[in-house]
């Protein structure tokens, strides 16, 4: 029962081949997309209820160990569960519109099942084995839902790019985690976290294990100077897909890395065998964040901006990592903040990408002239991506102010004021690129004549607005998320 997150994706997974099997033409877009959505709404379910009830907190027991305690079902892996669900739920009610051409739309909806499970695992995971099995369930259906598109060009290029550079940071991953193994001799956290204590000659061994690990983790999370594949990708990818991949899997990418880093290499411990990783990270989160946002800045393709954003974010999550000190007292606030800030960037990053599937549903093309005067006629899907183009850029009172707000806070009470200060100078730059996106859909006069705008697609309308209001809503409700991913992230340092 406290996998059952993780199993309602799988096994929504296996039901959608079977469908896809018995009724393969028959109107098979709706009731797959309609199964995809339940098994979602099922996952979703089930980590909120358990969020709610404290299962795996230290006031109902600690953490439940299974299959010899390679996997760890925590706070922290219901909470980035949780995130995982939400948006695989938009996704796959958003690609109903979407694909509603394609012959064979059942694939694509067990591939987006298959790979939100592989999600949960990761998140769940307590081993580097199981770390690594998990990621591969993740990156293998993620390749192939970037060529989806089979008979266009750029998409099938992107994935191909894509395979290549991920199959190149897998294997750098899996020879770091080997290294580990030979110097601490087992794969299980807790283990590995007790080795580090007494490491003596195999140190270097193990800092160059820790270092090419941290290698694998910034390709799965787009930070630089891994980050190269995700322009491609989002640009080639179907808009849904995209969403998917720049929301979901970069969340599930952080919620491993918080975790290891926590768990299996104590701050103290390896900053005595001298691996300083949170130093390592601080460099990553200052190089990501400038790097994405002033490529963002310079791109006139919709799509290229909102990926280089995506990167700029990640850059800002990694301050959670990054801000850590050996018996630092806000440790658990600062990756908290970070949590919450990716709970609600899957909000506004994946309604964002849904606006261009929308717009691409229009016949509307890719560059921001292209969306010029496109507020006059759709005015509450442009509203919609106001919202999010403002609260990506962190501007209150939205929600994406506040998980900023709270992130740059508690870096700073942790001591690292000058990361913080990266961080708040990099948001003001990111609103300039934000703001021509609203410009073009408010000021700006089409260049040409706009695509006749007479259909609202429901499924994407939905999802856009719904999107949209929960990035408003988060405001009055951003207590709980904090308090929450804190107590999470708090419960890795106890």
């Amino acid at each position: 029962m406290a996998l059952a997150p993780a199993l309602a994706l799988a096994i929504t997974g296996l039901v959608l081949l079977l469908y896809d099997t018995v009724y393969p033409k028959s109107g098979t877009n709706a009731a797959s997309s309609t199964l995809a959505a339940i098994g979602s709404l099922a996952s979703l379910a089930f980590a909120v209820w358990y969020l709610a009830a404290g299962t795996g907190q230290p006031a109902t027991g600690g953490a439940i160990y299974l299959f010899a305690d390679a996997l760890k079902i925590d706070a922290l892996a219901l909470f980035f569960t949780a995130i995982v669900a939400s948006v695989t739920t938009l996704v796959v009610v958003a690609s109903h519109d979407y694909l509603a051409d394609h012959d064979t739309p059942g694939e694509f909806y067990s591939l987006v099942a298959f790979a939100a499970a592989g999600m949960a695992l990761l998140a769940s995971s307590n081993s580097l084995a199981t770390i690594f099995v998990a990621l591969e369930m993740v990156s293998l259906p993620s390749y192939a839902l970037v060529a989806y598109l089979k008979e266009n060009r750029g998409s099938v290029e992107a994935a191909m790019k894509y395979f290549l550079i991920g199959a190149v940071s897998s294997a750098i991953f899996v020879f770091g985690i080997s290294l580990v193994y030979a110097a601490t001799g087992s794969l299980l956290l807790g283990d590995v976290a007790a080795a580090f204590e007494d490491l003596g000659s195999l140190s270097g061994v193990a800092g160059i294990g820790v270092v090419m690990m941290i290698g694998g983790f910034a390709f799965k999370t787009a930070s630089v100077p891994f980050h190269f594949w995700a322009p491609e990708a989002y640009e080639g990818a179907p808009a849904p897909v995209s969403a998917f991949l720049s929301s979901a899997s970069k969340a599930a990418g952080f919620a491993v890395a918080f975790r290891v880093f926590t768990e299996a290499f104590p701050i103290g411990a390896s900053l005595a065998a001298g691996i300083d990783w949170p130093l390592a990270f601080a460099v990553l989160a200052v190089v990501t964040m400038t790097v994405g946002n002033f490529a963002a800045a310079v791109q006139e393709n919709l799509k290229r901006m909102l990926a280089y954003s995506s990167v700029g974010h990640a850059g800002y999550a990694l301050i959670g990592l990054a801000a850590l000190s050996a018996g630092g007292s806000h440790n658990g606030a600062v990756m908290g903040s970070a949590m919450a800030h990716l709970f609600v960037y899957g909000f506004m990053n994946t309604g964002a990408f849904l606006f261009i599937a929308m717009a691409e549903h229009w016949g509307v093309g890719r560059t921001f002239e292209d969306y010029a005067g496109l507020g006059r006629a759709a005015p509450m899907a442009s509203l919609a991506m106001t919202v999010f183009m403002f609260s990506l850029a962190g501007i209150p009172p939205l929600g994406g102010f506040f998980s900023k707000y709270f992130l740059f806070m508690n870096a700073v009470f942790n001591g690292f004021w000058w990361l913080a200060a990266v961080g708040a100078i990099n948001s003001v730059l990111s609103l300039y690129y934000y703001s021509r996106v609203v410009k073009a859909l408010w000021i700006d006069d089409p260049v040409g004549s706009l695509p006749a705008i007479d259909s609202r697609p429901t499924a994407l309308y939905a999802t856009v607005i719904f999107a949209a209001v929960a990035t408003v809503l988060v405001l009055p409700g951003f207590g709980p998320v904090i308090e929450t991913a804190e107590a999470a992230a708090t419960a890795l340092f106890g």
